[in-house]
C-alpha cells in the first residue's frame, strides 16, 4: 500500500494557502482508509536553515503549527506527526546523499533559486538553505513515502529527490523508493494568491488569512482584499482574471453556498458572469467570500481553541510520533548503511 509523507516549516500559524494546498487533502486521506502509513513532519530543522538567529521564532510554533494540524482534523492515532529535529537519522541520510548532487544541480533547482531571492540571500546563502532539496530527500526516503501531496511550486523539489534516489539504488543497491508528487485536485489550491495580490501567500510577506484568525479578523482581512483595479464603479465590467476575491471562490466556493449566503445566483459561473458584464460590485461579492471562509473555518477555529487548552497532551502526541517515526527512519538508514557497504561491524565478510 502507498505511504505518504508531507509536513510545513513552523514558522508561524498555518494559513489557507497550507490549508487548500495540502492541508485539507491530508485528512481527507487519513480518512480513506487507503494509505499503508501517513508521515506529518513539523519541518524544524529545515526552517533553522534561514532562522538560525532567531531559534523562538521556530521554538514557539511547533505548539501552533501541530494545533493547526489537529484542528483541522489530523489525528494521531491514524497519522504519525513528528518533529523533524528529533530524527538524527534524517541528518545521516542527508550527509551520503551530498554525495550523490552536485553543486551546479542544486544551483538549477528553480524552487531554490525563487526562494534564495525571495529572502534576497544573494551570496550569503545558508549552506543549509542551498542543501534544502538534499535533506528533503532525506526525508521523503527515510520513510519510503511514494505519494509526496504538494503544491506545483514545490515539483522541482520532488524530482530532485527522484534524481537521488534513481542515483543511490543504481550505484549501490536498489533500497530506496521514488516518490511521485501529489498535487491539489483543484488547481486554484496549487497557489493560492495573498490577500495584497501578490503571487503567493506566505507568512513573511504579512498577507495572509490564518486558520487561528478570529471571524473579525477574516473578515477585516477580506474587506481589504486586493480585487480588479479597473473595477471602479459598480456599473463597470470587471476582470476575473488575477483577481484574489474570485481565486478564492474557485478554491473554496460550492453551489450549496449560494442557496444559504445569495440566492440571487445558482452558481459561480452565474456571479463571474454578473461582475464581468458590470453591475456587481466589489462589497458583495468580498461579502460572499466572507460567509464562505466563516462557515468553513468556524469549526476549525472552535476545535483549536479547545485543543490549546491542553499544549501538554499535544506535546505527549508529538513526542510519541517522533519516537515512532525514529524506529522507521533508523531502519532505513540501517538498509542504506548495508547497500553501501558500511555496515562494517554486521558484515561477515571483512572478518
Amino acid at each position: 500500500m502507498d505511504v505518504i509523507l508531507t509536513g510545513d516549516r513552523p514558522t508561524g500559524r498555518l494559513h489557507l494557502g497550507h490549508y487548500v494546498g495540502s492541508l485539507k487533502r491530508r485528512v481527507e486521506m487519513q480518512n480513506s482508509g487507503k494509505y499503508h502509513n501517513i508521515y506529518v513532519m513539523i519541518a524544524d530543522a529545515q526552517a533553522l536553515t534561514d532562522n538560525a538567529d532567531d531559534i523562538n521564532k521556530v521554538r514557539n510554533n511547533i505548539s501552533e503549527v501541530a494545533l493547526d494540524y489537529m484542528a483541522c482534523g489530523l489525528d494521531p492515532k491514524k497519522t504519525t506527526i513528528f518533529i523533524q529535529s528529533q530524527i538524527p537519522e534524517l541528518c545521516e541520510l542527508s550527509f551520503y546523499y551530498m554525495n550523490l548532487v552536485t553543486v551546479s544541480r542544486l544551483q538549477r533547482n528553480p524552487t531554490v533559486k525563487n526562494e534564495i531571492q525571495l529572502r534576497g540571500f544573494k551570496q550569503s546563502i545558508p549552506v543549509g538553505f542551498f542543501t534544502y532539496p538534499i535533506s528533503q530527500a532525506s526525508d521523503i526516503t527515510a520513510f519510503k513515502a511514494n505519494l509526496i501531496p504538494v503544491g506545483e511550486d514545490q515539483l522541482p523539489m520532488i524530482e530532485q529527490a527522484r534524481e537521488i534516489v534513481r542515483s543511490f539504488n543504481t550505484l549501490y543497491k536498489k533500497v530506496l523508493v521514488e516518490p511521485t508528487a501529489v498535487l491539489p485536485e483543484n488547481s486554484y489550491c496549487s497557489r493560492l494568491p495573498g490577500l495584497d495580490g501578490a503571487a503567493k501567500m506566505s507568512k513573511s510577506l504579512g498577507n495572509c488569512i490564518y486558520l487561528a484568525d478570529s471571524a473579525n479578523d477574516i473578515k477585516k482581512k477580506v474587506q481589504s482584499m486586493f480585487t480588479d483595479p479597473t473595477h471602479l464603479h459598480v456599473e463597470d465590467p470587471g476582470h476575473i482574471e488575477n483577481n484574489p476575491v474570485f481565486t478564492y471562490l474557485d478554491a473554496f466556493c460550492r453551489d450549496e453556498h449560494f442557496q444559504a449566503f445569495l440566492p440571487a445566483y445558482q452558481n459561480l459561473d452565474e456571479l463571474k458572469a454578473h461582475y464581468q458584464r458590470g453591475g456587481l460590485g466589489d462589497g458583495t461579492v468580498k461579502k460572499f467570500l466572507n460567509e464562505i471562509l466563516q462557515n468553513e473555518l468556524k469549526p476549525i477555529r472552535e476545535r483549536r481553541e479547545e485543543l490549546a487548552k491542553d499544549i501538554g497532551e499535544i506535546f505527549a502526541q508529538l513526542k510519541k510520533g517522533s519516537e515512532n517515526a525514529r524506529k522507521v527512519a533508523a531502519q532505513t538508514l540501517h538498509e542504506v548503511k548495508g547497500a553501501m557497504g558500511i555496515d562494517y561491524f554486521g558484515d561477515s565478510s571483512l572478518l
